[in-house]
């Protein structure tokens, strides 16, 4: 079961006064000290959280997908029409990108 953190909230602008308390994490926050009865708020902090074996991710990238260029087109439609840059405006090799009409590759 988790410990959570609780401060006290003082009346007379004294200083708050932090304990600790191992709770069950479906239970209600505590409104009163347990024993003192004076009014409390329960306090986020940081924590350590559950650390386990990272995931590995691929840094590979397949040039040949849409998702290899930031305007969607394969690096394959690209490099099939290198020749005739410039046509149109754009992501700055002869179309519109995704939402727009693609003028140089034919899809």
């Amino acid at each position: 079961m988790p410990t959570y953190i609780y401060e006290s909230i003082p009346e007379d602008g004294a200083a708050p006064r932090r304990f600790e308390v191992v709770q069950s994490m479906n239970d209600r926050p505590l409104e009163t000290h347990p024993e003192t009865g004076e009014p409390v708020r329960r306090i986020i902090t940081g924590g350590l959280g559950i650390k386990g074996k990272p995931i590995r991710r691929s840094t590979e990238v397949n040039k040949s997908l849409a998702a290899a260029t930031p305007c969607g087109c394969s690096r394959t439609a690209l490099a099939e029409t290198a020749g005739a840059r410039g046509r149109a405006s754009g992501c700055g090799h002869g179309h519109r990108g995704r939402t727009g009409a693609h003028r140089r590759h034919g899809h």
